[in-house]
């Protein structure tokens, strides 16, 4: 799966898809096959990190 490179999209993106389909960050990146270590870098460059008991990017 391609994600947005723009990490504002992307944290956007994946707050959806965490909210609307995914109950944990590892689910989503288990069933999209993406790099979970490279989306938390990417979006910890603009502030955001993952909290696991809301299941988003805050």
């Amino acid at each position: 799966m391609t994600l947005p490179n723009d990490p504002a999209i992307l944290v956007s993106y994946l707050n959806t898809q965490l909210r609307d389909f995914y109950p944990s960050l590892e689910e989503f990146c288990k069933t999209n096959d993406c790099d979970m270590q490279a989306i938390l870098d990417k979006l910890r460059t603009i502030g955001y990190e993952y909290d696991a008991a809301q299941n988003r990017f805050r």
